[in-house]
């Protein structure tokens, strides 16, 4: 039977280099506290293993890529198995030579892979040139069947778009979740870096609200130079937990590793769903324009 609460974790990390067989241990280590202190549920930030690379075009970099199931499947199914917890991984799919993913990969207390979701929305702006790398999921927005029940695993650039939260609630995905890579631009001014981790985090708390679903967010933290040697990107952290109303649960600092432990309580999300009936009460029947690119 499928408990009422689920008590989840969320691990926001800074990358310092692209050796990602030390990556993995420090996301193991803190994998281990979480799952001591009860987590059922862990959430990793979005291409774990390694710097952010999408910073500039280089086709050396795909030798950073691996199949579905090679050797980060071996290390994270095994640590989803020894500490019998649902993990949400991230990983750069090579899925053939010159076709490759941006994939989130869950695994369900076993070494087996429960299911992966290829990010949708692929970004193409300066400092984030993944176009570049990723060829767009052909998946879907399919919720994961897990033992916590049905998981919407979206990716970064996902956040911003209110269909693929939605098709993921339609579809009847209990909680969101969204592993993530961003950040400023140094040569931003301050009211311009809050405007844009504001309208972020707003942006993601009103999925939580259309959909009264809770919304699980990893993002990276600390400032990764760009290899051409641009400015680079300064990761703004600020991973967070939020509730069905949009209510935030916990957050973590914008500077600094740290993990967030929450209880998410999916009754409650069963009480908000009979009182704010927005499913109800959508005009289904004159949405079709929202298949268009534009109305012209």
């Amino acid at each position: 039977m499928q408990a009422s609460t689920v008590k989840v974790g969320v691990v926001q990390q800074a990358i310092s280099g692209n050796d990602k067989h030390l990556n993995w241990q420090q996301s193991a280590a803190q994998i281990a506290l979480l799952a001591e202190q009860g987590c059922r549920c862990i959430l990793l930030q979005e291409l774990h293993s390694t710097l952010y690379f999408c910073q500039t075009e280089d086709t050396d970099v795909f030798d950073l890529a691996e199949p579905l199931e090679g050797e980060a499947h071996a290390f994270f199914g095994a640590l989803a198995a020894k500490y019998n917890i649902v993990l949400i991984t991230s990983m750069f799919e090579k899925r053939a030579t010159g076709l490759y993913h941006n994939t989130a990969v869950v695994y369900d207390c076993s070494t087996e892979i429960a299911g992966i979701y290829r990010k949708m929305h692929i970004p193409d702006d300066p400092g984030f040139y993944e176009k570049f790398y990723f060829t767009p999921g052909d998946l879907g927005f399919t919720p994961i069947d897990t033992s916590i029940g049905k998981l919407g695993v979206l990716v970064c650039w996902d956040q911003w778009y209110p269909e693929a939260a939605r098709l993921m609630a339609m579809a009847g995905a209990e909680i969101l979740f969204y592993p993530t890579a961003i950040g400023w631009d140094r040569n931003d001014t301050p009211d311009e870096q809050a405007r844009q981790r504001d309208a972020w985090q707003i942006i993601q708390r009103s999925h939580a609200v259309a959909n009264s679903v809770p919304v699980v967010v990893a993002n990276r933290t600390g400032f990764e130079l760009s290899p051409n040697g641009n400015e680079g990107i300064e990761f703004w952290g600020t991973s967070f937990v939020a509730g069905p109303q949009g209510e935030l649960l916990a957050q973590a600092s914008t500077d600094q590793p740290e993990n967030l432990i929450v209880d998410i309580d999916l009754q409650r999300t069963e009480a908000i769903k009979r009182i704010w009936p927005y499913f109800r009460d959508r005009r289904i029947d004159d949405y079709g324009d929202l298949t268009k690119r534009w109305r012209d």
